[in-house]
């Protein structure tokens, strides 16, 4: 018998343990019983059950006390379900809270016990699936590699492996992509592994500082060169000296700042605005682009020579929807980050909503995802990202829809009872009127659900 089909049946009833015992070893399960909370106590330390049927209202010690007990005793998590004839909608919130799986309330067919059970082995499945996810990009993390790109495909593996042998040289870098790809990241990883990751690596983004600065901020500038220059300033070349500077979106740079940059890769040397002198400079250039810079030479946009000064070597990103293999992974990290971050527990994303998000194109790549699994965490209920959380999956919005747009409002409170009023809503009108069903379809338990009803729709 398999470890994970243990069952751990309590309840003071003899004719009920005698009951479900019987059902559930039909079932497959390997079962063993208890009276009440104190005796269960003792049996599943000598040797923790993965699957707990626990009754509510017991004799000694009742299943509200046992939960807590089990949880202030033991380092194991069972998945525990609740049982009762006479529980209130707050008995059944509080036992949720207090940390089981599901409630459900007495008489109940034997199909239903099945059928938790069922997605209770489907949610222990999942949890292990994750953890062995979270081993499996802790080593990723953790290899002589990329540290902060997470890598399990095999154009992601392969495009990795060159980077690593292009780091070791000075060359000029081209990195192509879609925004959102990582660019920046490669960047940074190329540094890290070169010669030169000792010493400072200066990022700028040539779209964002107006034409008329960009001289002077790539350069510096000397006391007296133009009104307001009051003392010298060194530019980002000089900042970047004996390091690397990364030119993101390099496709946006003006054509008169062109012929000066290319200058510059070939003699080495800057000249600040103002200035007579030369400085002599020792900086790799790396730089990114998401346009097609062959047709931006052909479009007369960009200067022939200096694209091939530049394309020395070209490292094409791909984007994430020709690496779906690596969005587990990158959850997984990306879950990690923002529990930290945001003092969070979510534990894991349940397999409708993976599958969701495995069949996203995500125009906005690996960005979008963090962005989506962010908005995703903030408005769970659980430590389990449901479908109803990816709100930006709604008909055709997109997942990187802003919010306010979507709901218009900024409030997380208010947010998140429009979203699941809308969801239960929905899932009402599709099961037409049956509870059950409707709970079962989003996901939640049936207490749980007449609880939010109560509170969103009465």
């Amino acid at each position: 018998m398999k470890e994970k089909k243990r069952l751990l049946i309590i309840d003071d009833e003899e004719n009920m343990r005698h009951m479900l015992s019987v059902v559930t070893s039909k079932a497959g399960y390997q079962v063993a019983m208890a009276e009440n909370g104190e005796q269960a106590l003792a049996i599943h330390q000598k040797a923790p059950f993965p699957f707990i049927l626990c009754d509510l209202k017991m004799p000694k010690m009742d299943g509200l006390h046992f939960l807590k007990a089990l949880k202030e005793s033991t380092a194991s998590q069972p998945i525990i379900i609740m049982m009762s004839a006479y529980a209130t909608i707050d008995d059944a919130v509080e036992a949720m809270k207090a940390g089981a799986y599901d409630f459900i309330t007495k008489p109940f067919k034997t199909a239903e016990i099945l059928l938790v059970l069922e997605k209770a082995s489907d949610h222990l499945h999942l949890r292990e699936e994750n953890l062995r996810l979270k081993a499996k990009v802790e080593e990723l993390e953790g290899a002589d590699s990329f540290k902060e790109i997470i890598a399990h495909s095999e154009k992601m593996c392969s495009l990795l492996q060159l980077t690593e042998k292009v780091a070791r040289y000075d060359t000029t870098v081209l990195i192509t992509g879609e925004s959102g790809t990582g660019k920046e990241l490669i960047a940074k990883g190329i540094h890290r592994h070169s010669n030169r990751k000792d010493k400072p690596f200066i990022a700028i983004n040539c779209g964002s500082i107006p034409e008329n600065l960009l001289e002077s901020e790539f350069f510096g500038y000397v006391k007296g060169a133009f009104t307001g220059a009051d003392h010298d300033r060194k530019g980002l070349f000089e900042e970047a000296d004996s390091g690397t500077l990364f030119l993101d979106e390099i496709g946006e740079l003006p054509l008169s700042l062109q012929v000066k940059l290319l200058r510059v890769l070939q003699k080495l040397e800057i000249r600040p605005v103002g200035s007579l002198k030369t400085i002599k400079i020792n900086v790799r250039v790396i730089t990114a682009t998401a346009k097609d810079m062959e047709q931006e030479v052909a479009e007369g946009h960009f200067r022939e020579d200096l694209f091939y000064r530049l394309n020395v070597l070209t490292l094409k990103l791909p984007p994430l929807r020709e690496r779906k293999e690596d969005i587990p992974y990158l959850c997984s990290h990306f879950l990690s980050r923002l529990n930290a971050k945001m003092d969070l527990a979510i534990e894991e994303i349940s397999p409708e909503a993976m599958s969701i998000l495995l069949a996203q194109e995500w125009k906005g790549n690996v960005r979008e995802l963090n962005n989506c699994l962010e908005r995703a965490a903030i408005t769970a209920e659980t430590n389990q990202i449901l479908p109803v959380n990816l709100t930006g999956s709604w008909g055709n919005a997109p997942c990187n829809e802003e919010l306010n747009e979507l709901l218009g409002t900024f409030s997380l409170k208010q947010a998140k009872k429009i979203v699941e009023t809308k969801m239960i809503s929905r899932a009402l009108d599709t099961c037409k009127g049956n509870k059950s069903m409707a709970a079962r379809m989003l996901e939640i338990s049936y207490p749980s659900l007449l609880a939010k009803i109560k509170e969103y729709l009465d």
